[in-house]
Parts: C-alpha cells; sequence; structure tokens
C-alpha cells in the first residue's frame, strides 16, 4: 500500500490518471489477512466506481480502493480520453497521445505501476481501447454476467491488470463458481484484420498479424485461414444507445448467426483492438476507434486486448480475443496462454 501511494504521488501529476485519491482511508484500512486479495490497492473507474458490483465485491474480498480514476470530462463528444485531478489523462507510453477511454485513468493506472488492478466498464470497447493503447491486460465480461446500470445492456464490468495472469484474483472474486478451465492446445481460431467493414492502418495490422504467427509458430493457436466478415455495428449500435433497438435489428441479428457459426467451430476470433493508433489529444477526428470493439457489446461476447506489440513510433498496439457467450474464464486462460507469446519489444 505504501509503495502504491508513494507511486501515484510521485507520477499522477504528470500523468492525471485519478480523480481523487483515498490516501488516509486507504493506509489506515484493516482487512483480515485470511482474505483472498487482502491489503490489494486497487482503482475504481470514475466518481461512482466505488459502488460498482465489482468494486464490492473486491472489498469483501479483502482488496482496498485507492482512488477514483479518470474517464472523459466535459466538453468533448469523444470518449478516447480522460481528465483527472491535476488535468487531461496522459498515455505512459507518448504523453502526446491518448491513453483512450472511457476507462482512462484505469489503463494509465495500471500500465505506470500505480496499481496492479483497476476496474472498469465497457459499453463500446471502454476497456479494451485504452488497455491496447496502454499496453496492458483489459477483459470486457459477457454482457450481463455482472450487474451493470446500463439500462441498454451494452456495457458489461470489466478489468485491467498488468497481465492476463493477474486477472484471475479478479475474476475469482467477482464471479459466482468460477473454476479454471483446462485447455488443450493448439486453440482453434480464426484471424480476421478489419472485420469486413473497418479501415485498419497497415501498420497496426502489421503487429497484430506477427503476434498472430507467433502463436501459430509455438503451437499455441492453428488458424482456420477462412476470411470472416461481419456487417458494420455502428448504425445498430447507435440505434440501441438512442432507445431504439428495433431500428438495428436486422443487422445483429446477421451478425449474431455468424458469430453463433464461427463459434461452433472455433474458440477464438481474433482481431487488432483498434483499427488504429492512439491519436492526439485534439480528437479522433473522423477515426471510430470503436469499429472492432462494439460488434462485441451488440452481441454480449467476452473480449479481452492483450499486448501484441508497438508501432514504429512508440505506440502500444493490441491484440483482441473474442470468445464464445458466457467462456470468460477459458477466455482468460486463453489470454495467459497467448500473453508468454505476444511479449512488447518497444522500437
Amino acid at each position: 500500500m505504501e509503495e502504491a501511494l508513494e507511486r501515484i504521488a510521485r507520477l499522477d501529476p504528470e500523468l492525471c490518471a485519478f480523480i481523487e485519491v483515498w490516501g488516509e482511508a486507504a493506509a489506515a484500512q484493516e482487512t483480515s489477512p485470511g482474505l483472498p486479495l487482502a491489503g490489494l490497492p486497487f482503482g475504481v473507474k470514475g466518481p461512482s466506481g466505488i459502488r460498482s458490483y465489482s468494486a464490492r465485491r473486491l472489498i469483501a474480498a479483502g482488496a482496498v480502493p485507492v482512488g477514483s480514476t479518470a474517464v472523459p470530462g466535459p466538453g468533448t463528444y469523444w470518449q478516447t480520453w480522460g481528465l483527472g485531478a491535476h488535468g487531461r489523462t496522459v498515455n505512459p507510453w507518448r504523453p502526446d497521445r491518448t491513453p483512450g477511454g472511457s476507462s482512462a485513468g484505469s489503463a494509465v493506472a495500471v500500465a505506470a505501476g500505480m496499481v496492479d488492478l483497476a476496474t472498469g466498464s465497457d459499453g463500446a470497447g471502454s476497456v479494451r481501447i485504452p488497455a491496447a493503447w496502454c499496453g496492458v491486460f483489459g477483459l470486457k465480461t459477457t454482457n450481463g454476467l455482472l450487474p451493470s446500470p446500463d439500462r441498454t445492456g451494452l456495457a458489461s464490468a470489466g478489468v485491467m491488470t498488468r497481465t492476463a495472469a493477474d486477472a484471475r484474483a479478479y475474476l475469482a472474486c467477482v464471479l459466482d463458481g468460477y473454476a479454471e478451465v483446462p485447455l488443450r492446445f493448439p486453440l482453434r481460431a480464426r484471424w480476421s484484420p478489419d472485420l469486413g467493414f473497418a479501415r485498419t492502418e497497415p501498420e497496426v495490422e502489421s503487429v497484430t498479424l506477427a503476434a498472430v504467427e507467433r502463436l501459430v509458430s509455438a503451437g499455441v493457436v492453428r488458424l482456420d485461414e477462412r476470411p470472416f466478415a461481419l456487417l458494420d455495428p455502428k448504425d445498430a449500435w447507435q440505434a440501441v444507445r438512442r432507445g431504439e433497438p428495433s431500428a438495428g435489428s436486422a443487422p445483429r441479428a446477421e451478425n449474431d448467426r455468424r458469430l453463433g457459426a464461427l463459434f461452433a467451430q472455433a474458440q477464438l476470433l481474433l482481431t487488432p483492438a483498434t483499427p488504429n493508433r492512439p491519436h492526439g489529444h485534439e480528437g479522433p477526428g473522423e477515426l471510430y476507434s470503436t469499429a472492432l470493439t462494439w460488434a462485441f457489446n451488440l452481441s454480449g461476447h467476452p473480449a479481452a486486448s492483450i499486448p501484441a506489440g508497438f508501432t514504429s513510433d512508440g505506440c502500444p498496439v493490441g491484440l483482441q480475443l473474442v470468445a464464445a457467450r458466457d467462456a470468460d474464464v477459458s477466455l482468460l486462460e486463453m489470454a495467459v496462454a497467448m500473453e508468454r507469446h505476444t511479449i512488447m519489444v518497444r522500437p
């Protein structure tokens, strides 16, 4: 706890990952040494994060919240940034770039080693995008698996940790009946650089494809070489967010059909987590960083981002893993196995 609070005090004025830090309360917190997460410092997403189901379960397991992490502030319509107590949240790898969002501060706090774990929520990619752009692990759970205040059903609870293995403690505490699932290798997987519609940057595609090829070479993954495509979910997602789900029901149903057919034969769908690298603080322009993530908020499938490498200008890139609905534990174990072979090498 002392180390976490010292790092927050030293690093946060520059990185701006936290809205509030509860240093005195955290330092004074007493927990039973018999609890599974006794004394573990963690961050909670946003001003209301302490009331979330995940935070309450972590506290019950002995973990200690040290502060609320930055989320998008007023004055912008995009959600790929954060506003902390000291100013705008910056990417710890490239301060001139955004960390992603909306779980911006959570990703930065983990990436900078201020906490080992931070909660998030993901309604369009809000865990996976900042995890990818900050070079950490991020998990979006199956929609509806854990309680969520989002009435549209798009958002689900998530977590960010330094490695996929570190997320086991989170899932074990928030998920009733958690039990590790044995895996048989190679994992059956499909690869898509763009899901048939996204304008993925060539270098982002190259970095993620190289990570996939390392997994194939290591015998972790066996690829089905057939291309895979979905219908662009943009209009359907926006219709659901507006409270008009029937307006996007046809493309949503077709994507559900295609995903159902895929997961009847494969264990994983692999894509870049984002089609682009982190943009500057002035905003994304016409780019949709959510292009490869929000389809799975509509479909409800669990999805994760693991570090895959760097672009030539020093920006982290994430590889997205998507699994069948309710296969959250299996997905996490797949990520643990795969992450050993997707080692990030900074140029």
